[in-house]
């Protein structure tokens, strides 16, 4: 069994009201993207398990990169379409799971005009597409509570971010869309792309590269960590059970990236050295230590991180081994 298989039969092995999707229209936006693609993954297996007499009726939205997803043919319904773009009637589902948006910093400086319209019009685009009586599934992100300096083009993410949380408010206030959110932190696990720009990327990277691994800054940066597994878990838990915004972060390895350098520098046996400053292009955070996120909300609804740091590395740089990483 792959590290992925495995990751997927502890979600699905998760105490939640499964049947609840039985039978109801579940779609996708940005589902080749690395958060959400686990969600796919999930609803795919439930219909092979646990719902497989009425099964999810399962639709993905998204760009070219879907096309990629071959192991998915037959199993999913594609529609291959910009989300910020008019939608096709076909789209209407009753769960509907937006993640489409650019989520790196390293493509905030050449696309934040892209960012924005995503987080924008593409939450219109997808509010819109609910059935009447259905869930929607927002994921925002904790950037949303940090933006000091709009002025800064790597505002447009938070700023859009948080603009698309004020969206699902106001459809729920005024059309009474079902409308949840989830406050995304640093989630690290299989599937990330080696080029994605973001620090625990470039870390497995160089891991896989045998070393060293490359600091880019003094790694004073202080970040809750949280595996894919864990994260998607939390996505499933506030879609059928919760109620509003969530924090969903790994706040018992809320370290600093010199710390998570060093410790992962121990465990896979390579170097760590300091390069200098990233490339000109890569926008990093002007938030050095940032205020731990409070998870107890999601708490409450059963939901806790459960893989550490260590653990969490391990099945990641392990899982680009398997067949179809």
């Amino acid at each position: 069994m792959t590290i992925i298989q495995e990751d997927i039969e502890r979600i699905i092995s998760t105490d939640l009201p499964w049947h609840e999707l039985s039978g109801k229209s579940v779609l996708v936006s940005g589902a080749a993207g690395f958060l959400p693609a686990y969600m796919v993954e999930t609803l795919i297996h439930l219909n092979r398990t646990t719902l497989c007499d009425n099964p999810i009726r399962i639709k993905v939205l998204g760009r070219e990169s879907l096309k990629n997803k071959s192991e998915w043919w037959g199993r999913v319904q594609f529609f291959l379409q910009d989300v910020c773009s008019p939608l096709w009637a076909t789209v209407k589902a009753d769960y509907i799971i937006h993640a489409a948006s650019p989520a790196s910093p390293k493509f905030y400086k050449t696309n934040p005009i892209e960012t924005i319209l995503a987080n924008t019009r593409g939450t219109e685009n997808m509010l819109n597409a609910v059935a009447d009586g259905g869930k929607f599934l927002y994921f925002s992100s904790g950037d949303a509570a940090h933006c000091p300096d709009l002025a800064d083009v790597r505002s447009c993410y938070g700023e859009s971010k948080r603009m698309g949380e004020v969206m699902c408010a106001a459809w729920k206030a005024q059309h009474g869309v079902d409308a949840k959110i989830a406050r995304i932190s640093h989630t690290y696990g299989p599937g990330m792309k080696m080029d994605d720009g973001r620090v625990f990327a470039d870390f497995v990277r160089d891991i896989r590269n045998g070393g060293p691994i490359v600091m880019h800054s003094d790694g004073s940066a202080v970040r809750p960590f949280l595996y894919l597994a864990d994260a998607t878990i939390a996505f499933f838990t506030i879609l059928l059970k919760g109620e509003g915004a969530y924090n969903v972060a790994g706040v018992h390895q809320n370290i600093s990236i010199r710390q998570l350098a060093m410790r992962l520098a121990h465990q896979f046996g390579v170097k760590m050295e300091y390069q200098g400053p990233a490339s000109a292009l890569y926008a990093p955070s002007p938030i050095q230590i940032g205020p731990i996120p409070d998870i107890s909300r999601l708490q409450s609804l059963g939901w806790n991180p459960a893989t550490m740091i260590e653990e969490g590395f391990r099945r990641t740089v392990r899982s680009y081994d398997d067949p179809l990483s």
